[in-house]
């Protein structure tokens, strides 16, 4: 049952990240942050359009990472762990280099997610 729990967490977790940064925007109502506008891009003076795509591969890139990290968790491979951790620091990035505080909660998710597997915790799926 534990093993069902985290793997449907890091699944949902995953995708959320490509829900979020290509959720529609309304031209009457913007959305809560712009996936086109990134602090560190900008200062580089990269365009919104490459901006929004690499934010978007980041995100799909993310979701795949958690998603394999799942069936890992699924399957009782040892590796699972590592392609948590992986899926946790692309998140990381992600929600860091597009900062918006609207993205706190996926941030400390995603730590939390690191955490977990700094503890071994829950023990059962180690």
């Amino acid at each position: 049952m534990t093993t069902f729990l985290v793997a449907t967490f890091l699944v949902l977790h995953g995708l959320l990240h490509p829900g979020v940064w290509t959720a529609p925007v309304q031209p009457d109502k913007p959305g809560p942050f712009d996936p086109g506008h990134s602090w560190v891009l900008s200062t580089a003076h990269v365009a919104a359009a490459p901006a929004r795509a690499t934010a978007l591969a980041l995100a799909w890139y993310t979701a795949l990472l958690y998603v394999v990290a799942a069936a890992g968790a699924v399957a009782g491979a040892g590796w699972w762990p590592t392609a948590a951790v992986l899926a946790a620091a692309s998140g990381l990035a992600l929600k860091a280099i597009w900062f918006d505080p609207w993205l706190t909660v996926g941030m400390m998710l995603d730590v939390s997610v690191i955490v977990a597997v700094a503890t071994s915790w829950p023990a059962s799926l180690y």
